[in-house]
C-alpha cells in the first residue's frame, strides 16, 4: 500500500462553498476506482483555507495511474501544480462504516536522527490502536525516510475524540470513495 496526499493553501477570501461543491460533484466519480482502498476529501476553514484530499492506494501502480490520468489533471488545471506527499504505511486500518466520516485529524512529526525504528512504529501502532477505540473509523500511520516524518491520519464519525493536540490539523471530510474497503 501506499498513502499520498496533496495541500492546496487557498486565499483567505476563497469562497469555500465552491470547494464543498467540488467535493458533492466530483467525489462520486471515485467511489469505485480499480486499487483505490479510500479517497478521503479534506477541506478546512482554520486556520488557513484549504484542500486536502488523502489517499491510500492498494499499490504504487494505481497512484501512479490516477497521477498521470485525467483526475488528477483536472485538478492541477483548478488548483495548480502541487506537491505530492507519499508515504509507506505502517499502519493502515478501515473500518465498513468509514463513508459516514465527517471529520479528520492530521498531524506530522518528524523523527529524531538514529532513532529506535522498531520501538517508534510499535509506539505509533499504539496510537492507531487508541485511536481505533476512542472510534476511529480509519487510521493510517504514514512513515517516509527521505525527510523522516511519520504523518497519521484519523477519519472519524464526528467530531474527534478529545481537544486537538499540538500540531494537529483538523478538517472536514466533504465525501469519501472507498471502492478497496472490502478487501482493505
Amino acid at each position: 500500500m501506499i498513502a499520498m496526499q496533496y495541500n492546496f493553501v487557498l486565499p483567505a477570501d476563497y469562497d469555500m462553498a465552491a470547494i464543498r461543491e467540488r467535493i458533492a460533484t466530483k467525489g462520486p466519480l471515485l467511489d469505485n476506482l480499480p486499487r483505490l482502498v479510500f479517497k478521503a476529501y479534506l477541506h478546512a476553514e482554520q486556520p488557513e483555507h484549504a484542500y486536502a484530499p488523502f489517499y491510500l492506494w492498494r499499490d504504487e501502480e494505481a497512484m501512479h495511474g490516477f497521477l498521470n490520468g485525467p483526475a488528477f489533471a483536472g485538478v492541477a488545471r483548478a488548483f495548480g501544480w502541487p506537491s505530492v506527499q507519499t508515504w509507506t504505511p505502517w499502519h493502515a486500518t478501515v473500518v465498513a462504516a468509514v463513508r459516514e466520516a465527517r471529520v479528520a485529524t492530521h498531524s506530522s512529526a518528524v523523527i529524531a536522527p538514529y532513532s529506535a525504528l522498531s520501538e517508534l512504529r510499535e509506539q505509533e501502532e499504539a496510537y492507531a490502536q487508541q485511536a481505533l477505540a476512542q472510534g476511529a473509523l480509519a487510521v493510517v500511520i504514514g512513515f517516509e525516510p527521505v525527510t523522516w516524518t511519520i504523518t497519521r491520519l484519523c477519519l472519524w464519525r464526528d467530531a474527534a475524540a478529545g481537544p486537538a493536540t499540538p500540531g494537529e490539523r483538523r478538517y472536514h471530510v466533504g465525501h469519501v470513495s472507498a471502492p478497496g474497503l472490502t478487501s482493505a
